[in-house]
């Protein structure tokens, strides 16, 4: 019989291979964004996922010439992305909301897309959890909504 007190290991042995946070960071999976979070009000580490990061913040000077020149920059791009998910925490925060893996959250944002020579700002819902980092602290990740 099993007790209360046998560990995933007992049962199936040690794991063959693992991918942490801190793997996904440095092969840019996630792009740690924290830094520039931090001064929107976000205290706690943040990513956010390649593709997030493509379609919301990647900016280049090519994007900005085909664009015809819209002032667009990723400096800037990731400033309202993380002035968003600030008011949105803001919000969570004073209505007691969670947003754990099984109840993520959602931001809204305008936002110009690269492809395509339109300028007319989208809008665009990402999704962002708060779960534990590498060593069981709290950490944000941010994402598209399709993407777990």
């Amino acid at each position: 019989m099993q007790t209360a007190n046998t560990t995933m290991t007992a049962i199936f042995g040690e794991p063959i291979s693992t991918y942490s946070r801190a793997d996904a960071l440095e092969d840019g999976v996630l792009i740690d964004i924290s830094a520039t979070a931090r001064e929107a009000g976000i205290v706690w580490p943040i990513a956010m996922t390649a593709a997030a990061w493509a379609d919301c913040v990647q900016w280049t000077d090519a994007d900005e010439a085909r664009k015809g020149y819209t002032g667009q920059s990723e400096a800037g791009r990731l400033w309202d992305v993380c002035w968003m998910l600030s008011a949105v925490l803001r919000r969570a925060a004073r209505q007691g909301l969670r947003a754990d893996p099984a109840h993520p959250l959602y931001v809204e944002l305008l936002r110009t897309p690269r492809e395509g020579r339109g300028v007319k700002p989208r809008l665009v819902h990402l999704k962002f959890i708060i779960g534990p980092d590498d060593d069981g602290r709290p950490c944000i990740t941010v994402m598209m909504p399709g993407e777990d």
